[in-house]
């Protein structure tokens, strides 16, 4: 019932929000040898490429894109539900500049019976010692690229270069996944009722502002949450933003 639950919140069965498509998982496959390539060459023996958790799609394996956990792990942390609140996120959205966590990055900051058995899952597999930093692609998608074992802290000119490789693996990638695009195109008034709408404007407000009567506004907007597969206003300006369409 939790998974369903989460699956559901995560957009996990609307095809809208489907993370790769067909016929782009050689890509996903060239995500995983660049990561691969990387924490090798950093002597890190795990790594982890995913995008950074938003507010409709919150669930690891929904943002997982790469990585060489065991599937235990994979499995567990999916189940326990820790990612979108682990501490490791939590400092990545404090900070530009690269961290690093030397005890239970992917852990929740609660204790409980879950972090508990994750801890020593964790340490079973040698996820000990964590770096990780945030990007942005072309398209302003936000990734994680995190790299576990049991070495210290990279030093700075070493933190460099890896994170210089990760600007390259997202540039070199980018432009080959597609950007989530609703399925049919908003006009320009959908689009404009929506961003006064998410100002904060009623439909009757709207309709002064843009001189039509409330009744079409109120069509505009509908129109526009069917096209964004959304049951109400709130859902659809935030598909919009997140379609960068506003």
């Amino acid at each position: 019932m939790k998974k369903q639950g989460r699956a559901i919140r995560d957009g996990a069965e609307n095809a809208v929000f489907s993370r790769i498509v067909s016929g782009q998982n050689m890509t996903a496959h060239r995500f995983g040898d660049g990561m691969a390539e990387m924490a090798s060459e950093a002597d890190f023996n795990h790594y982890l490429l995913a995008e950074f958790p938003r507010g409709d799609r919150s669930g690891f394996l929904s943002n997982h894109l790469a990585s060489n956990w065991p599937q235990e792990l994979l499995d567990v942390y999916e189940e326990v539900d820790f990612f979108y609140c682990c501490k490791l996120l939590a400092a990545l959205k404090t900070t530009t500049m690269p961290v690093f966590h030397d005890i239970a990055a992917f852990e929740s900051a609660a204790t409980n019976q879950g972090s508990q058995l994750l801890a020593t899952i964790f340490k079973r597999y040698g996820l000990i010692n964590t770096f990780a930093f945030a990007l942005h692609d072309v398209h302003l998608r936000h990734y994680v690229f995190a790299f576990s074992g049991e070495r210290e802290s990279p030093a700075r000119d070493e933190a460099m270069r890896l994170v210089f490789r990760a600007m390259e693996l997202l540039q070199q990638l980018g432009h080959q996944t597609p950007v989530e695009q609703p399925a049919e195109s908003l006009s320009s008034r959908e689009i404009e009722c929506l961003r006064w709408s998410a100002a904060g404007k009623s439909s009757e407000e709207i309709a002064i502002i843009l001189d039509l009567s409330a009744h079409t506004v109120v069509g505009y907007l509908k129109s526009a949450m069917r096209k964004l597969n959304s049951v109400n206003r709130m859902q659809a300006i935030a598909r919009a933003f997140r379609y960068r369409l506003l």
